[in-house]
């Protein structure tokens, strides 16, 4: 495995600067944070333990004068609203969200207590704030990309398959509205000249009826819809890409997990990291709605060559040289 770093700038001062700046409010914070799947590695790795490193960089610590309230759904979507009930009646100072359907339900739950969304799309399209830059009520948050990494993932692959003739775009309609969808792709369809066929996957039951339609469609590749819900099964979702022969772009270099060709995204642990300034932010007094909404500035692009050699794909060396990561 190899990689090159592409440290954004503009993140790394921004983080520089709220580590170096004032010393943590003078009292013990309980920050609420809700995730959907289990607390695996992996999950810990890219969600939760870069957040306690932002807050410690500002001075809070765990055991002293911080406690960070864990709730999982453990691969259960239904079990979001009660988790989030429950956080509530905690009274956190903070809520943190991650994921598009977690700060979606946190959002018309509460107007009172501040939310921090992280690993969102565009919060305008998702009816989380009226405005980027000025988002109003209780939220705010930071995104892995307002708009723009659907249209990169096909992009990639019609590199990576040029005689293409369909795709399909499989994502949970629990974190992403099929309109907001619609509204995306409907320029670059054009760019590709390759039809986007779109498929909706709440969990594993609508899995194998979602590939039976790609067989029948005739579908040539597949972008996986970056979800919590859908990344607690990206073990069964990537062996059906590779079942049904089937190119697949994912949104972080985790999903590859199961035989994923390739991801890019925003990086998450880096968001999840640069959350904790804004959580900071509110801690102090500033209110949530005048925190304008961030984006990634960082891209990770990561090849799965496992994945390339069981799909008999040759990875043109253009989407090669431009990786950040590669899996061996």
């Amino acid at each position: 495995m190899r990689r090159r770093s592409l440290f954004s700038a503009g993140l790394a001062l921004a983080t520089r600067h709220f580590s170096a700046s004032a010393q943590p409010v003078a009292r013990k914070v309980r920050i609420g944070f809700l995730a959907s799947g289990t607390p695996s590695p992996s999950a810990m790795r890219v969600a939760v333990d870069p957040f306690r490193l932002g807050m410690r960089e500002l001075g809070y610590v765990e055991g002293q004068n911080l406690v960070i309230e864990l709730r999982w759904d453990e691969g259960q979507p239904d079990r979001l609203p009660r988790l989030l009930a429950d956080l509530i009646r905690l009274e956190p100072e903070v809520l943190v969200t991650f994921g598009a359907r977690e700060a979606r339900l946190a959002k018309q739950a509460t107007t009172t207590l501040p939310i921090v969304a992280v690993a969102i799309d565009d919060p305008v399209l998702m009816a989380l704030a009226p405005s980027i830059s000025h988002p109003g009520g209780n939220i705010t948050g930071i995104s892995g990309a307002f708009s723009g990494l659907l249209a990169k993932r096909f992009q990639l692959l019609k590199l990576i398959v040029p005689a293409a003739q369909k795709f399909a775009l499989l994502f949970n309609p629990a974190s992403a509205s099929r309109a907001g969808i619609l509204d995306d792709i409907a320029g670059y369809k054009r760019t590709l000249a390759v039809p986007v066929l779109l498929l909706e996957a709440r969990g594993p039951e609508d899995f194998d009826g979602a590939f039976a339609t790609m067989v029948k469609e005739r579908v040539d590749a597949v972008s996986i819809h970056a979800d919590t819900a859908l990344f607690a099964h990206r073990i069964r979702l990537g062996e059906l890409c590779l079942k049904h022969r089937l190119p697949s772009a994912w949104g972080h270099k985790d999903f590859l997990e199961g035989g994923g060709l390739i991801s890019y995204q925003g990086d998450f642990a880096a968001i999840s990291r640069r959350s904790a300034a804004m959580v900071d932010k509110i801690l102090r007094g500033t209110k949530p709605g005048d925190i304008p909404f961030e984006q990634s500035t960082k891209f990770d692009l990561v090849v799965n060559l496992k994945a390339a050699k069981a799909l008999g794909i040759t990875i043109p060396q253009s989407v090669m040289v431009s990786a950040d990561e590669v899996i061996e």
